[in-house]
């Protein structure tokens, strides 16, 4: 990669070095190498292990909190949250203060895939990340940090 910040002059634009590209690729690459531990085994989908991850990392939310937390788009957190609920994964708990609003938690069962799936997550992750010294996980760390920061920054165009 190169020392100095990427030209945004005419020049062709270098696909395989692209920052946004590279970082969708890897994503992907990733997620996927997960999802083959979970897909067949438990027959949930990555949209699905994504929410069911948050439901068990930050416990009940809404669907715009899950919406929020896995940059997901709003038909694929709807479309996943009507699959884990007709799975019987997840329930629906309708607010009673306002009509509207629905906290969606994980039921047993969904807590007992998750409980499954979560070894098979950190193993694989593991195995992303053997080879990097500690300095270099904590530095991965802080430079993932510091993109998802820059990223979300509204003053960025």
């Amino acid at each position: 990669m190169p020392d100095s910040p990427p030209s945004t002059t005419d020049a062709p634009l270098m696909l395989d070095r692209f920052l946004p590209y590279r970082l969708a690729v890897l994503a992907n690459t990733v997620s996927k190498g997960i999802a083959r531990l979970y897909a067949e085994r438990f027959g949930i989908t990555i949209p699905e292990w994504r929410i069911l991850a948050i439901l068990g990392a930050f416990g009940p939310a809404t669907a715009s909190e899950i919406q929020g937390r896995s940059a997901m788009d709003k038909v694929q957190v709807s479309r996943a949250i009507a699959r884990l609920t007709e799975a019987a994964l997840i329930q629906r708990t309708v607010d009673p203060d306002d009509r509207r609003r629905q906290t969606i938690a994980m039921t047993a069962e969904g807590e007992r895939v998750y409980r499954e799936i979560v070894p098979l997550a950190r193993s694989r992750e593991a195995a992303l990340l053997e080879g990097f010294t500690p300095e270099e996980r904590e530095m991965l760390d802080r430079l993932l940090d510091r993109l998802q920061t820059r990223a979300a920054a509204e003053e960025i165009p």
